[in-house]
C-alpha cells in the first residue's frame, strides 16, 4: 500500500504542480493559448464543468462530482485490498488514478471547475478539447489496472 500511496501524492502534486505553472506563472488565464510544438502540442486554457470533454457540465453542481470522485476512489481503496497477489506495478497505478482523480477534486473545490491546458492537434484535424496532467494518470492507473489485476479464475485453478 505504500507504493500506492506514494505514487498517489507524486500524481497530484505534478498535476497541481503543471496547472500552478503553466496557468498562473506562464499566465494563460489571460493569454488563453500558447503554441509549445505547434499543431501537436498547445496550451489552451479551459474550465471544465462536467467530465471528459465536459460532458455533464450543464446545470450539474460541481460538488456532485466531487462526490463521485470521491466515492471512486474510496471504492477503489476497499477493492484494492482485497485483490490477492496484485502485483506492485497494480498499486503504483490504482496510486496514479487516485492522485489523478484528487487533482481535478481539489481543482473543484478551489475553482468550482477543473483546469485544463493540454491541447493535441494533428494531420489537419483541429482538436478543441483541453485536458490534464491529472487526466493522464487517471487514464494510465486505470488501464494498467485492467492489464495487472490478477484474474480470480486463475488465482482459484492455482490454489485447487
Amino acid at each position: 500500500m505504500k507504493r500506492l500511496w506514494t505514487s498517489a501524492a507524486i500524481a497530484f502534486g505534478l498535476d497541481q504542480a503543471s496547472k500552478y505553472l503553466v496557468i498562473h506563472r506562464m499566465e494563460l488565464a489571460r493569454i488563453r493559448e500558447i503554441e509549445v510544438l505547434p499543431p501537436v502540442l498547445n496550451f489552451r486554457y479551459g474550465e471544465n464543468y462536467g467530465i471528459n470533454f465536459g460532458i455533464g457540465g450543464d446545470g450539474v453542481n460541481a460538488w456532485v462530482w466531487v462526490g463521485i470522485a470521491v466515492a471512486v476512489c474510496a471504492c477503489l481503496l476497499w477493492w484494492v485490498r482485497r485483490v490477492h497477489d496484485m502485483p506492485n506495478l497494480g498499486f503504483i497505478c490504482c496510486g496514479l488514478l487516485i492522485g489523478g482523480a484528487l487533482g481535478n477534486v481539489f481543482d473543484r473545490m478551489v475553482y468550482g471547475y477543473v483546469l485544463d491546458f493540454l491541447n493535441n492537434s494533428c494531420c489537419g484535424i483541429n482538436n478543441p478539447y483541453s485536458y490534464n496532467v491529472a487526466d493522464i494518470f487517471v487514464f494510465a492507473g486505470a488501464i494498467g489496472l485492467v492489464f495487472l489485476t490478477p484474474d480470480p479464475k486463475k488465482s482459484a485453478k492455482k490454489d485447487a
